[in-house]
């Protein structure tokens, strides 16, 4: 290629790339305001605001060790190529509209990941994959929906406890509050994991074309990606909405607040050591976790295997999706 085709080529995969964080921020953006709207704190246009803003805000509160996890620790930089890229971000692309017009809330993160694995293996078979990262982040599809179910249903258990005299009028003003802080809370901790995921991308596409080195992410990547999954959740993903906050198990401010905090939580730990999780998983399990804590028949397990069965289709199928996207590349370029 001339140079001018090979820089025409690089920002093209770079935008389709920036276009998969913001469908990331528009897909999961129920995530983030479902329980704050489906309890009534917040109207949908005021709560993708608060929801984008403290996306954004994650920039200055996390270090970019997710990025590190997906541009150098799910396969080996060597191995990539424009094709791959292109084959990833398309199979995650597809997977993600598919499961947003069903109304599923699957996960962007495993979508991209098993795009990767996908065009990688169609590229060079499965020497190039990366065992530790994979395991780390395979692992975590169990760990963070657990991880949120637990520590929700024992916040709910605890703030119960402590409101036990009060009247529900009294808590649930109170709540009303404090869900203004927790769900700002989690829309930092899917800004911190989410956003770094495209930026690791981006990392390996610009490593695999000679214009930057591994070790230093450039920083004008940083603010883009952020940028991008804030327009995204402002734009929202009202079709996962109503699954996400009442058809799962019926929420009140008290229960929204569990939920979310206990949500945030397992995102902060898992973006301090670098692990790559679904937000989806995770809000999921922490609205599970409420649920059980109210009683078991609170929750419409139906839906909850529905969404559980989206998740296990999520890598083999976007990774299938990657794979013929790969060889479409092929063919284009």
């Amino acid at each position: 290629m001339a140079v001018g085709e090979v820089t025409f080529v690089l920002a093209m995969l770079v935008l389709i790339a920036l276009a998969f964080d913001f469908m990331n921020g528009f897909h999961d953006a129920a995530n983030s305001i479902a329980t704050v709207v489906s309890t009534g704190v917040l109207k949908p246009y005021q709560a993708v605001l608060w929801a984008a803003f403290f996306n954004f805000v994650a920039i200055a509160l996390f270090e970019l060790k997710v990025a590190a996890t997906v541009g150098k620790g799910i396969v080996t930089p060597e191995v990539v190529n424009n094709y791959v890229i292109f084959g990833a971000l398309l199979g995650a692309i597809a997977w993600n509209v598919i499961t947003w017009y069903y109304g599923l809330p699957s996960s962007s993160s495993h979508a991209l990941i098993g795009g990767m694995l996908g065009a990688t293996i169609a590229q060079a078979g499965t020497e190039p994959l990366l065992a530790p990262g994979i395991i780390k982040t395979s692992v975590f599809i169990v760990v963070s929906p657990l991880l949120g179910l637990l520590l929700a249903g024992l916040l709910f258990v605890a703030v119960a406890w402590i409101c036990r005299r009060r009247t529900q009028r009294v808590t649930d003003r109170w709540f009303r509050r404090l869900q203004l802080v927790s769900s700002a809370l989690y829309s930092i901790g899917h800004g911190s994991n989410d956003a770094q995921k495209t930026m690791g991308i981006i990392w390996l596409l610009l490593i695999a074309a000679g214009a930057t080195t591994g070790e230093h992410l450039p920083y004008w990547v940083v603010i883009v990606c952020y940028l991008a999954i804030a327009l995204g959740t402002l734009f929202g993903g009202w079709r996962i909405v109503k699954t996400m906050g009442q058809r799962i198990t019926k929420l009140k401010p008290i229960g929204g607040f569990a939920a979310e905090t206990g949500g945030a939580l397992t995102l902060f730990l898992a973006s301090s050591f670098g692990i790559p999780v679904s937000t989806t998983h995770t809000i999921t399990g922490a609205i599970i976790g409420v649920g059980s804590a109210r009683r078991t028949r609170a929750v419409h397990w139906g839906v909850a295997g529905n969404v559980v069965i989206a998740w296990v289709l999520t890598i083999p199928a976007s990774g299938l999706m990657a794979a013929a996207a790969w060889w479409l590349g092929r063919h284009l370029f």
